[in-house]
């Protein structure tokens, strides 16, 4: 008889490891875990430095929010640890995130502390701890499938789906992670909150870049990327000079608003030069792409990759967490795979992630996904120029 984590035994003799941010998703996961019987503890990590961001909303793991979590804890009865990673935070994802900008990248630094700190070192703990599962509260879900396995599907509540920051979780991962809220919305998680009495049911929802406590980032980046921020040349698609800017990590493929340049039509970042710190820009013709090339590529759909790409594999992905799914081709084999979309996308960006599913919308199965190597803009005519196929941006790694 299995419980309702899917698991053998009675909840009270399973224990349960439960990530808890300060926020009302894992605080309302740990109370609903701990109302089953459950034996529930709650861990919390300090992943920065939270001097100036102690009081700011939209902050998560740092003082606040630590305090959150210890008292939300102390109301459900559970114990409660506090790790301190803010050096392995700092090498995995704060120094990775200042890097990928200085290539010339736009990075999605939600993905690699879920995939490095998250499900990799805090899952590693919660299995010494001689906890079953690791609990989380992200709005997605996991579903049993018939050979035992556990395949990975979007959240009921659609605006909260956090799949696309999830694509790069292994199928030993799943195996021992558990979603409690992929089936809830929103408000229903708040109400439940309510219910279990619990300080943090109205709490404001934390932001992407939790480690930037003054919302820009650049800050950051300049710190430790200051090559990032050296001045070069704004140029138009045949090398005309338009403008001076002050560091391409002040901008990302699709960028319209912030140039600084005057033109008689709307320009769009198409380009982000690193070698010659040139920002090229274009209309938003060019921004269109077909073919993405990936890197890092993770797979949890069924089988294995290279049989299921070599001769192309139909699917949906998603190239940025606010653009819906839409129809593409993988194919690819021996760790080069490349996806061909089949209506183009617009503002396609290295660094940002291309996810895959096996549906365009709905509860869609997550079937894996990669990281943007370089995008290739389809041939046009504008204004009589032809403009031929381009690498949108080729960004140099290190």
């Amino acid at each position: 008889m299995l419980n309702s984590l899917d698991l053998e035994g009675r909840p009270e003799d399973t224990r349960v490891v439960v990530a808890m941010s300060g926020g009302v998703d894992s605080s309302v996961t740990a109370a609903l875990l701990k109302s089953e019987g459950y034996d529930v503890v709650g861990i919390t990590l300090q992943l920065y430095d939270h001097g100036a961001a102690t009081h700011r909303k939209g902050a998560c793991c740092a003082g606040q929010d630590i305090h959150d979590a210890r008292n939300v804890a102390e109301r459900l009865g559970i114990p409660h640890y506090v790790l301190d990673y803010e050096d392995r935070f700092r090498e995995s994802v704060i120094d990775n995130f200042a890097a990928s900008y200085a290539s010339g990248e736009t990075p999605v630094p939600c993905i690699e502390c879920n995939r490095a700190i998250k499900f990799g070192d805090l899952l590693k703990t919660a299995r010494e701890l001689g906890a079953s599962v690791l609990a989380t509260g992200h709005y997605v879900a996991s579903r049993r499938l018939a050979d035992g396995s556990r395949a990975l599907t979007c959240a009921a509540d659609s605006d909260r789906d956090q799949s696309y920051f999830l694509f790069a979780t292994t199928r030993e991962q799943l195996d021992y992670l558990r979603f409690p809220l992929g089936d809830m919305t929103k408000p229903e998680v708040r109400e439940l909150a309510r219910r279990f009495g619990l300080e943090v049911a109205d709490k404001h929802d934390s932001q992407d870049i939790c480690f930037v406590p003054t919302g820009r980032y650049t800050d950051i980046i300049g710190k430790l990327r200051p090559n990032a921020m050296e001045p070069g040349e704004i140029v138009d698609l045949n090398g005309r000079v338009l403008g001076v800017h002050q560091g391409i990590a002040n901008y990302t493929i699709g960028q319209r608003k912030g140039l600084g340049i005057a033109a008689g039509a709307p320009l769009y970042v198409v380009k982000l030069d690193v070698a010659t710190r040139r920002v090229v820009v274009g209309p938003r013709e060019a921004l269109r792409t077909h073919r993405i090339t990936l890197r890092e590529v993770n797979w949890i759909g069924d089988g294995a990759l290279d049989v299921a790409a070599r001769e192309g594999l139909e699917l949906f992905v998603r190239v940025r967490s606010t653009r819906p799914p839409q129809p593409a081709w993988l194919r690819g084999a021996d760790g080069r795979y490349e996806v061909e979309l089949v209506a183009g996308e617009e503002g396609v960006s290295p660094g940002q992630a291309c996810v895959f599913y096996d549906a365009a919308s709905g509860r869609a199965r997550v079937l894996g996904g990669g990281f943007i190597q370089s995008a290739v803009a389809e041939s046009s005519s504008l204004g009589g120029n032809v403009i031929r196929p381009q690498r949108v941006a080729e960004p140099v790694r290190g």
